[in-house]
């Protein structure tokens, strides 16, 4: 048994190749009788991406023991429900003091399963604070150790900078985790192919899976710089050795209802047009420069 564990069922196989067309990495091939089949090498290639599942139309390809009668059928959605979704989507800084349901709990966790990474390198690790009394926890920890931080003599810029933290943490405002009973932590393996981006897509998935299920979300800075310069804190969330943080979100049951969406102002899109530009040294090492930082 090979570790791909692909088959064919001969009888449904119409031979249209479209699993063989369709994989990036070249790890399939038609045999003398026109049946896919795992190339030379292929194994080695291949990176459990499933295309060959999901794209065969009439069902006949299995691969590491799934079947496509356990794979969902893909629906028709409507582009209009979902631009509006995406046109509503708030962050909420404003939580009531409960938990989530265990049931939408559940489903913003398994959701993740199918966030995109690059070459479907499936090692990202999410570390999920899913009950109150843990967050509230978290929270008074973290605030006196940055009670600690900021107490201490800071000149010039960072002064100004943290003096108005450190007022609103003396004062007991929860300026870091907003009071979101819950929280949710992305890390990353540190030698992962696209370890800058992937967390970035869980994220912004999980957010609006969460915006259709009611539940407020935000996008939480500080509590990443906080991550960063308290090291502690990541024993706690169990992220694993050798992972680095990517960045927080806050969430939990909104105490405030939106009514309409934004108008925002819009964004710089251009049509590029056809033709090449010419660039002078000096111009390809600014951008080369600013493109590195």
């Amino acid at each position: 048994m090979t570790k791909m564990n692909f088959k064919i069922d001969s009888e449904k196989c119409i031979h249209c190749g479209h699993c063989i067309e369709d994989c990036m990495v070249k790890a399939l091939e038609f045999d003398e009788n026109n049946i896919p089949q795992v190339a030379k090498g292929g194994e080695n290639r291949c990176i459990k991406c499933q295309h060959c599942l999901a794209i065969c139309p009439v069902g006949a390809l299995s691969i590491f023991g799934k079947s496509p009668e356990n794979s969902e059928p893909i629906q028709q959605y409507n582009p209009d429900e979902i631009l509006n979704l995406i046109k509503n989507r708030r962050s909420y800084r404003h939580y009531k003091k409960e938990n989530l349901s265990p049931e939408i709990m559940t489903k913003l966790k398994d959701m993740l399963n199918w966030v995109p990474t690059g070459v479907n390198n499936h090692n990202l690790h999410f570390s999920f604070i899913d009950d109150i009394d843990v967050m509230n926890d978290f929270r008074e920890y973290t605030n006196k150790k940055l009670i600690e931080i900021v107490s201490k003599p800071i000149v010039g810029e960072a002064l100004k900078k943290f003096e108005r933290y450190k007022k609103a943490l003396l004062t007991g405002e929860d300026l870091i985790f907003r009071g979101a009973p819950h929280m949710l932590v992305v890390s990353t393996p540190i030698d992962a192919p696209c370890k800058d981006i992937d967390p970035v897509i869980a994220l912004s998935y999980f957010e609006l899976y969460a915006q259709s299920l009611g539940v407020g979300t935000c996008w939480c800075g500080l509590g990443y710089g906080v991550l960063r310069i308290i090291p502690e804190l990541c024993k706690q969330l169990e992220i694993p050795d050798n992972y680095k943080i990517s960045y927080v979100m806050l969430f939990g049951p909104a105490d405030v209802e939106y009514q309409r969406s934004t108008q925002p102002e819009p964004f710089k899109i251009v049509s590029v047009k056809k033709g090449h530009r010419e660039m002078s040294l000096i111009e390809k090492i600014k951008r080369f420069i600013v493109n590195s930082k």
